[in-house]
């Protein structure tokens, strides 16, 4: 069994107090008895963070930053053969626009029905077939996209940008900002936008573009047997919510780390991956003798004491 936890930490203020207090058993016994052999650090503006680095290397996805083919990945695995093209997620969002700033509301919170998210890929597709771009639905939350210009095009992941400021993340080829300046004068008057405004929605102002790339032939895997990942903190931490990410912390604690912990004490292997802003630390079961085992016992790790190196 593989455990694999996103949002495990922060650097937030917030998170460094919450953390402070909370008490989390089965981590903590986890920690003793595993021993840590991987860390995987990079900076907390990097375009892809540490959970999703750490899934594309066990999926033999690894690439520069910015550049996993998810969706590429996707297509593969509905059973379709991408082919040599460029595949992209665009998610319809909410950009709330400021005088000196851009934040980006999260898409799953922006409740979008599928009737309505078909209506918005309509409006928009005849705009990006110009530019040489194939629009398809797959969920309300997230179409798929096929072009040239994904081929060498590194993206910021949703869960990097979600709450955020998102200037230092924008795309970098021009045509696609200026797509996206289109779509905003277009979904302005859409009815689509029209309608939830008077049911005191979130409007659907723009687009986001991640999972870009191309899929190497040899990188259609399967998720690894046994591995599961943990995604209870991602809403809460992107909310800057830590009284409620602490709680979800203390019931990851007694279902999943509680579980792992009694698989590793029935004999079986065990991995422990935790995620944080910047970095993903790798904890397994090693190979041991009777003193090593004892010296476990007395060991003792808190999240907060490894929240630096998150």
């Amino acid at each position: 069994m593989h455990l694999l936890i996103p949002f495990s930490s922060s650097s937030a203020p917030g998170c460094e107090q919450a953390l402070r207090s909370l008490h989390l058993p089965f981590l903590e016994k986890l920690l003793a008895r595993l021993t840590p052999v991987d860390t995987d650090t990079s900076s907390p503006s990097s375009l892809t963070p540490p959970h999703e680095r750490a899934l594309a290397r066990l999926l033999g996805l690894a690439a520069p930053d910015g550049c996993i083919a998810w969706a590429a990945h996707e297509v593969a695995q509905s059973g379709r053969d991408p082919g040599d093209d460029a595949w992209a997620w665009i998610a319809p969002v909410h950009w709330d626009v400021g005088a000196d700033h851009i934040n980006m509301a999260d898409p799953r919170a922006l409740g979008l029905q599928e009737a309505e998210s078909r209506r918005l890929l309509e409006a928009m597709q005849a705009f990006f077939e110009e530019d040489g771009i194939g629009l398809e639905y797959v969920t309300a939350q997230r179409w798929l996209a096929r072009g040239a210009i994904f081929g060498n095009l590194p993206s910021a992941s949703l869960d990097r940008v979600v709450g955020r400021e998102i200037s230092a993340w924008m795309p970098s080829v021009a045509g696609l900002r200026r797509l996206q300046n289109e779509m905003q004068m277009l979904l302005y008057t859409h009815p689509v936008n029209d309608a939830r405004n008077e049911r005191a929605q979130p409007t659907v102002n723009s687009f986001w573009v991640s999972g870009t790339g191309r899929l190497a032939k040899a990188a259609v895997n399967q998720r690894p047997e046994g591995l599961l990942i943990v995604d209870a903190l991602r809403d809460a931490a992107l909310r800057d919510d830590w009284a409620a990410w602490a709680q979800c912390w203390s019931a990851v604690d007694q279902r999943e780390c509680r579980s792992l912990l009694e698989s590793l004490a029935s004999g079986e292997d065990a991995q422990l991956t935790l995620c944080g802003e910047r970095a993903a630390l790798r904890f397994e079961t090693a190979p041991g003798g009777l003193l090593q085992r004892l010296r476990s016992r007395f060991r003792h790790t808190t999240l907060h004491e490894l929240q630096s190196q998150l």
